[in-house]
């Protein structure tokens, strides 16, 4: 992996609005004055340990579902057969997002952001436009579009009738990837609807509607389901489990929450993917590393996380989270390329690794400052006998 720089194209601020991406002036986040470079080999390598760390990542569900470690993960018991029927009736997921850290040839597992990922316009769209410009005749580690549409246009026959709608809040990021989403799921063929979140309502039976009073069969959403469990909206999630079907499934609260991480070290302390992690709720004590990063249980966007290098603080960042308590990983040690220190944004479209982005920090806690870059995979020199 290189880190190379570039001359960013003339026109690209033009090019990149008109491919829908409205928000890369926030905090800098587009950057096309770099590039990183990849060899095959270690791109066979992000793609195996993304096909294996979501393999674990089902099973730890299995775990906690078959065990009922609700409180463990601060899921309130109301929703307990909820979160077990839709795992059990396999209900329809989309995508999820791994972040890596990749140094030396070690591929490590920092978290799953399972549940309302980002980094995903400019993860398949814009940065293959990008390459288009740049050498069309180089290659990218990048089949998330094709794979939504397809994977999308196949989950139809399991959704309920009707349209399939998009919400999120008034955010720009959020709003952007959900209406891309959306995007691609009318190129798969099925018709569909956006409102925000709070438009969604609550008819006189206790059903979902729309803001116009249409109900509401198909939802896909970016609001996690902590704030959805701990809100009054949240109860007709029960009581409308058979009547509409929210997309991401209610079992990934299990996976997007950073307990995950200390239950996948428990089940394989092995896997040379999996970094050592413990956790400790508010109130709790015990015997921390030396090294580590520490990690509220929910949280989004790297918000008040701490790294601690041989018990000294490296870096921190603040935030609204915490209160529900930590989960300790194992410090790994993040490359650094000019000053820049990149993780990998590896997708996970139905169940199949499907490409990446990168996003870059000037620290080592990735957070809305921190930049996206694009990649390419290096050309192979065949040598001469």
């Amino acid at each position: 992996m290189k880190r190379i720089p570039i001359t960013p194209r003339p026109d690209w601020e033009q090019k990149i609005l008109e491919q829908g991406f409205l928000f890369y002036k926030e905090d800098c986040y587009y950057n096309e004055s770099a590039v990183y470079e990849f060899t095959y080999a270690e791109i066979e390598l992000i793609e195996k340990a993304t096909a294996e760390i979501f393999d674990m990542c089902l099973k730890v569900a299995e775990h906690v579902i078959e065990h009922k470690l609700w409180d463990e993960f601060l899921i309130p018991d109301e929703y307990a057969a909820l979160i077990e029927w839709s795992w059990k009736n396999d209900q329809p997921s989309f995508y999820g997002r791994f972040d890596l850290a990749f140094n030396n040839g070690q591929i490590k597992l920092l978290e799953f952001n399972a549940d309302t990922p980002t980094l995903l316009l400019e993860s398949s769209v814009i940065q293959w436009y990008w390459l288009q410009d740049y050498n069309k005749e180089l290659d990218q580690y990048n089949n998330i579009h094709e794979a939504l549409v397809a994977h999308i246009s196949g989950c139809k026959p399991y959704l309920l009738p009707g349209k399939l709608f998009f919400t999120s809040p008034d955010n720009m990021e959020d709003f952007m990837t959900v209406k891309y989403m959306q995007d691609v799921a009318a190129q798969a063929g099925l018709e569909t609807e956006f409102l925000y979140i709070d438009d969604v309502g609550i008819n006189d039976e206790g059903r979902f509607t729309d803001d116009k009073g249409n109900p509401i069969k198909n939802i896909f959403k970016i609001y996690p389901y902590e704030w959805l469990f701990d809100e009054p909206f949240g109860q007709y999630l029960i009581s409308n489990r058979d009547e509409c079907y929210w997309i991401e499934p209610p079992y990934k609260a299990i996976l997007s929450n950073k307990m995950m991480l200390k239950y996948i070290y428990e089940l394989f302390p092995d896997s040379p993917y999996i970094l050592p992690c413990m956790a400790l709720k508010t109130g709790e004590t015990g015997t921390l590393p030396a090294s580590y990063a520490k990690k509220p249980i929910f949280s989004r966007e790297g918000e008040n996380v701490s790294l601690v290098l041989q018990g000294q603080t490296l870096e921190e960042t603040g935030g609204e989270y915490g209160d529900e308590g930590y989960v300790y990983q194992q410090y790994f040690e993040l490359p650094e390329f000019d000053g820049r220190h990149p993780i990998i944004g590896s997708w996970i479209i139905g169940g199949e690794p499907a490409g990446m982005g990168i996003r870059e920090s000037s620290g080592r806690i990735t957070n809305v400052t921190s930049s996206f870059c694009s990649h390419y995979i290096a050309k192979e020199v065949k040598s001469e006998k």
